[in-house]
């Protein structure tokens, strides 16, 4: 086949799905799919239809910190058994509370939760995943510290298979499902997120006070917040500073400033639900989830934070 007619054909098969006569059939769940479900298909260019799910529901990632930095300093064999406790701890913190693997790339680990107390299962898989990380796994991997971070969010997701039905040793490479929706994308970011740190600045005002007996300048950086209220009110253009001394600002950036965030993050759906179903646990009543100032892509809701383990793994 020449190129030409390698592109037309691909051209043809993109006009069929794009096509209005190509049928797409949405069934709504509250299940999680594998991806034997009759109700999930490929593409199928001789019917012209393509079958599709859709789950409202928690969705979690964890994936290790600093692995590209680890992936570089040790060993192979070292982590090939960092990488395999790793991963067969999650499945099994998953399995524990009901969470469905469908995914897992490199260090990071897709769970997906049936719909009936998604919200209890989520978080507990959450901070038992946590608790493992720090008390058993960091335990065991001795050679650096052990950390992982963890995001969740809640929503409706659209599951599909995409590509094309192979077969013989290149078949397990396509025999994935592919979760579609703001809350993969959300939670995914929040673990980027989880047990880092960041520097960032801020705008303020570098404020310069004259000493005229001295002839001497003296300049402080503040907060916008700080600065105007340290002005006193007046009808005139001219700014009138409470310090008599005061004679001078410009906008500067400040910092930079370092924040630590929690190893669990969640959006505020999540902690809703949580809340709403645990209304008498202990994580609630004392607060040990705390909404924390966090900016994550496409996402302008409250974000809540913890560091919480379950206390029976202390013992262990």
């Amino acid at each position: 086949m020449t190129l030409e007619d390698f592109l037309k054909d691909i051209d043809e098969e993109v006009k069929t799905v794009n096509s209005s006569d190509f049928e797409v059939e949405i069934v709504e769940t509250n299940y999680v799919p594998s991806f034997s479900d009759p109700n999930i298909t490929y593409d199928n260019l001789d019917t012209n239809k393509k079958k599709c799910k859709r789950l409202e529901s928690c969705v979690l990632y964890v994936d290790i910190r600093r692995s590209a930095q680890i992936s570089a300093e040790r060993q192979p064999k070292t982590l090939a058994k960092m990488y395999s406790s790793f991963i067969r701890s999650m499945i099994a913190c998953a399995d524990y509370y009901g969470g469905h693997v469908r995914n897992i790339i490199g260090d990071r680990v897709m769970v997906v939760f049936d719909k009936a107390h998604c919200f209890t299962n989520a978080v507990n898989t959450a901070v038992l995943m946590n608790s493992v990380c720090k008390h058993i796994l960091n335990k065991r991997i001795k050679s650096f510290e052990f950390s992982a971070g963890i995001g969740i969010d809640y929503g409706k997701m659209l599951i599909t298979k995409s590509g094309a039905i192979r077969q013989g040793d290149e078949k397990e490479f396509y025999r994935s499902l592919v979760w579609l929706g703001k809350p993969a994308n959300v939670a995914s970011r929040l673990t980027d997120l989880a047990n880092k740190s960041e520097s960032y600045t801020v705008r303020g005002v570098r404020q310069g006070l004259h000493y005229p007996l001295t002839d001497v300048w003296s300049w402080t950086d503040v907060h916008f917040e700080e600065f105007m209220g340290r002005l006193k009110k007046t009808y005139t253009p001219t700014l009138l500073h409470e310090d008599e001394y005061f004679k001078s600002f410009y906008i500067t950036d400040m910092g930079p400033f370092y924040s630590s965030h929690s190893p669990i993050l969640m959006t505020k759906a999540v902690y809703d639900g949580y809340k709403s179903e645990n209304p008498d646990s202990e994580t609630v009543k004392n607060g040990w989830f705390s909404k924390k100032t966090i900016k994550v892509k496409d996402y302008d809701g409250d974000v809540y934070g913890g560091d919480v383990i379950n206390t029976a793994v202390e013992n262990i």
